[in-house]
């Protein structure tokens, strides 16, 4: 039934999109101004709905593919683990989720880098990769691993990179939208403008889409901060919290060396464990400090050992 869930989720998402952009429209007295120049509005909200949410899913479905292709991934064999470092990984991580609940377990991988990092990603909970990095091996001990384990089991079992396609999704429809909008408002006192957009009113609606969709990082990098909180304490549940305070204090130390970390894909830069990013707006991740402290101040049920 989870499949029908995320449909239903996703019918519902696009039907309130496109409420709230009709009143807007009727608030700005745009409805009329498109129909006095015979712009039909809806096929615009429609058009709007299929970039925005489309772009945000194919990300979703390709998110898999993309962090194996680009962090350079190499997926374990369930059937032949290799060395006794994969294959404890292996077990750590398929045992946390049969505690975690979930049914399908996901495909596990690890890579080369010096950054002590670790992600998960995929289109679903049925469909998901963990993948960690060298970097993480050599910096922690298997306890503060486990704790990075259940940080990112937890984003799985929460579905966070579903919601987070939709809310891009939902993100991207608004900044396509109002950019079109407001770039046919800025062209209204042009009596002797042609049919359709000119060359001026091209390069109108990039600038303000690339302006809209920087304010629209904002909301979707506070959603990503707080989805980083609940999981810290999802791990907190899962392997313990000592576990998981000592492994984010493990990260305090690597990053306080210089970064010798290269670029990574948008799909899986917000779903890492950590980010050297300080505190910002633009921030995907809360800085350590604070995801320790309020480690340190929650009351959870954890499994300590």
């Amino acid at each position: 039934m989870m499949w029908l869930r995320r449909i239903s989720l996703f019918i519902l998402v696009n039907f309130l999109v496109m409420m709230t952009i009709g009143i807007v429209m009727r608030l700005l007295g745009l409805d009329n101004f498109f129909a006095e120049r015979g712009i039909d509005y809806g096929s615009l909200m429609v058009f709007c709905l299929v970039w925005g949410f489309g772009g945000a899913f194919i990300s979703l479905m390709v998110s898999r593919w993309a962090a194996k292709t680009f962090n350079g991934v190499q997926v374990i064999n369930p059937e032949n683990p290799g060395s006794q470092d994969e294959r404890w990984l292996l077990e750590t991580v398929h045992r946390l989720a049969r505690t975690a609940g979930l049914e399908t377990m996901p495909e596990v991988g690890f890579y080369n880098s010096p950054d002590p990092n670790a992600f998960a990603t995929g289109p679903g909970r049925d469909s998901a990769l963990v993948a960690v990095s060298s970097g993480l091996f050599q910096m922690m001990d298997k306890d503060e691993i486990e704790g990075v384990l259940g940080h990112e089991l937890t984003h799985v079992v929460n579905g966070d990179m579903v919601t987070m396609a939709l809310l891009q999704g939902v993100i991207n429809s608004f900044v396509i939208f109002l950019s079109y909008a407001v770039t046919m408002a800025i062209s209204r006192g042009n009596n002797n403008r042609r049919e359709g957009f000119s060359i001026g009113d091209y390069f109108i609606r990039m600038a303000l889409q690339m302006l809209f969709g920087i304010l629209g990082m904002i909301p979707l990098m506070a959603f990503s901060r707080w989805r980083e909180f609940r999981a810290d304490a999802g791990s907190a549940r899962l392997s313990g919290k000592t576990k998981m305070i000592n492994a984010l204090r493990a990260l305090q130390r690597a990053y306080e060396r210089p970064a010798q970390v290269a670029p990574e894909p948008a799909t899986v830069a917000a779903f890492k464990i950590s980010s050297r990013d300080g505190f910002s707006l633009f921030a995907s991740h809360p800085p350590l400090e604070k995801r320790i402290e309020r480690l340190q101040s929650a009351s959870l049920v954890a499994s300590e050992d």
